[in-house]
């Protein structure tokens, strides 16, 4: 698999995770609850696949293959994509809070929802559409297997592989509770 196949992937059940914040949202703001623990799933899926998982795959390795090969990082691209990284993680972090909290703040959870989704999917439709097609007109053929290879390596060592089953499995239960 290519690595930017690899990422877009990862895009995919990230997409299907924010489909589900967006539809809590619209029941939290309908004064119904959302399903029982989804607040607290939802922060947990994004920190740990969208965050640990797939943004570290393209902050450790990716965007500095890219920078090596003449993507620019500041006022480029890549800077901009590290600058949503960075937004994102405060919204997942407020969401964890409203979810944390002895009485679920439904309404810091929805703002936090409400700035993150849109973040989110306008980010992906960038990396998708821009940033992995420059990276295609950059990255040889050795330099892509050598980083599917090295994504393979993180996901072992950093314990991560079997994050990919069980967010896939737990974003199908929450897609039929939904």
């Amino acid at each position: 698999m290519k690595s930017v196949d690899w990422l877009i992937n990862e895009h995919d059940l990230i997409e299907r995770g924010l489909d589900l914040l967006e539809k809590s949202v619209v029941l939290l703001e309908a004064d119904q609850p959302a399903p029982a623990g989804f607040p607290e799933w939802a922060a947990g899926f994004f920190s740990q696949f969208a965050d640990k998982c797939h943004h570290a795959k393209e902050e450790d390795l990716f965007f500095p293959l890219l920078k090596e090969r003449g993507i620019p990082e500041e006022g480029g691209p890549i800077g901009v994509m590290l600058h949503e990284h960075t937004v994102g993680r405060d919204c997942v972090r407020r969401m964890r809070e409203a979810s944390a909290q002895e009485e679920f703040d439904a309404a810091l959870f929805t703002a936090a929802a409400k700035e993150f989704a849109p973040l989110l999917r306008q980010h992906i439709f960038k990396e998708n559409n821009v940033l992995f097609k420059m990276a295609g007109h950059v990255m040889s053929d050795d330099d892509d297997d050598a980083m599917a290879g090295r994504f393979a390596e993180v996901e072992t060592e950093r314990e991560l592989a079997g994050l990919h089953k069980r967010f896939e499995a737990e974003v199908v239960r929450w897609e039929e509770a939904m």
